[in-house]
């Protein structure tokens, strides 16, 4: 029998299984833990994704963390200063603020949420206080058969938030996640699982932000389970800008029912290697969903993005939209597919992915595809590569403008489309102030 890929990392979670489970007491015998010993078998029985994966013919993910991260790491106490936190927020950020450190909450830093129609707790508190409810959401969503890494996160799943927000309540103010990994002493290794249910016409938007501070790697492995009811707006937005030594997995699986709408806003700016999936299905008809994306890589930064929309019933719209800038030796994956069912008739789904090359080193792979099995739709996707308009560039430089300012004029031209979709003006300027100075030298 062929060795399974990532055998050793499988190896090395095995003893660890074991203590979790231990370590869990009562609760090991709850229907949360048989989804998670459940996903524990999938791994050890399908591995990690080889590479020959189509999923993962451009980011061989498992090769890099058997190669780069030491799964025996044992785990450390957080000691992560105030100041260290507060260096990596996003200036004048009106939201409740939630740090999480190496996945584990610290409330003492984080802000109170008491608001009408919003429950948030932990998942661990979840799992103990309101196991039936969450057991209706938990693993409904992000299938651990699919990814080898939702098998692991749903495996190890602890950490976290489970969020609820009771049907017809609107929260104005965003829920920010702050995720900061120590990896100043040893290296940060973390699984976190966010379950979001939003209500019948209810409206709330969910911010996630990771950062890392130390020299050590780090791996963090995060899946989001998101339900949006009918007539419901829900907005997801994630910032990653990690250290040049992380290695980050992120799934999101959203569900969205008749009516609703949903908006995904992905931004990567540091790493070592990133891999984004997004899935969402639209199980009824009017829902509405908007994907947009952005990624500003340098230096040897790899990024993957991976998309799937998948149009079930009639009369949807999706539209979607990533571009990517990337710089010296970095490498960019745009995969984007648009599924549309045959009864899913009057639906409108659009896709693009473009990216600026600065360099001869730089490179992108891009492949979006559309799966049509109805007749009466609008539907188109497309993809451009290329390198920064010599024309424009000497337009500029011909009133005065030194050659590295009006690169960055041009490129936050070209990202101002992504940067508009993020609404909120404190991201905008977070990203904005970003490109200025990584390319304006």
């Amino acid at each position: 029998m062929d060795k399974l890929a990532g055998q050793s990392i499988i190896d090395a979670l095995l003893e660890q299984f074991n203590d979790f489970e231990k370590g869990l007491n009562g609760q090991s015998k709850s229907s949360i833990h048989s989804v998670r010993r459940n996903a524990f078998e999938i791994l050890k029985g399908n591995g990690f994704p080889a590479p020959k994966d189509e999923e993962y013919k451009f980011t061989n993910f498992t090769k890099a963390i058997e190669k780069n991260i030491n799964f025996n790491t044992p785990d450390k106490a957080n000691s992560v200063s105030a100041d260290s936190i507060s260096s990596v927020k996003i200036e004048n950020l009106d939201a409740y603020n939630c740090v999480f450190i190496n996945g584990q909450f610290i409330a003492d830093l984080s802000d109170k949420i008491d608001e009408k129609g919003l429950t948030v707790s932990t998942f661990e508190t979840a799992t103990k206080d309101n196991t039936e409810t969450l057991s209706g959401y938990f693993g409904k969503q992000a299938d651990a058969e699919k990814d080898a890494f939702i098998a692991l996160n749903t495996a190890f799943s602890q950490n976290g938030f489970f969020i609820q927000v009771e049907d017809n309540a609107v929260i104005d103010k965003p829920i920010a996640l702050h995720f900061l990994g120590d990896s100043s002493q040893n290296q940060s290794i973390y699984n976190v699982r966010n379950v979001v249910v939003v209500g019948k016409s209810a409206q709330v938007t969910i911010i996630e932000k990771f950062d890392t501070i130390g020299d050590e790697k780090s791996f963090t492995n995060v899946v989001n389970e998101i339900f949006v009811d009918k007539n419901a707006n829900a907005k997801y937005f994630k910032i990653e800008n990690d250290t040049k030594g992380a290695y980050h997995m992120s799934n999101v699986a959203v569900a969205q029912e008749r009516d609703s709408t949903f908006t995904a806003n992905t931004i990567a700016l540091d790493g070592a290697m990133v891999r984004n999936n997004l899935e969402i299905k639209l199980n009824g008809e009017g829902c509405e969903a908007y994907m947009n994306g952005l990624y500003l890589l340098n230096g040897k930064t790899h990024v993957d993005n991976h998309t799937v929309v998948d149009h079930i019933e009639p009369n949807s719209y999706s539209n979607e939209l990533y571009k990517g800038i990337l710089n010296d030796k970095s490498k960019g994956v745009f995969n984007g597919k648009i599924f549309v069912r045959q009864e899913a008739q009057k639906t409108n789904a659009f896709q693009s992915n473009k990216n600026i090359l600065l360099t001869n080193d730089a490179t992108v792979n891009t492949k979006p595809q559309l799966e049509i099995w109805a007749d009466d739709v609008k539907c188109s996707h497309g993809c451009t590569t290329g390198q920064l308009d010599k024309d424009a560039l000497f337009y500029l430089q011909a009133r005065g403008i030194r050659k590295e300012h009006a690169r960055a004029i041009l490129l936050n031209a070209f990202a101002s489309d992504v940067i508009e979709n993020l609404e909120i003006e404190a991201l905008q300027r977070y990203v904005e102030d970003i490109i200025s100075k990584r390319l304006e030298v």
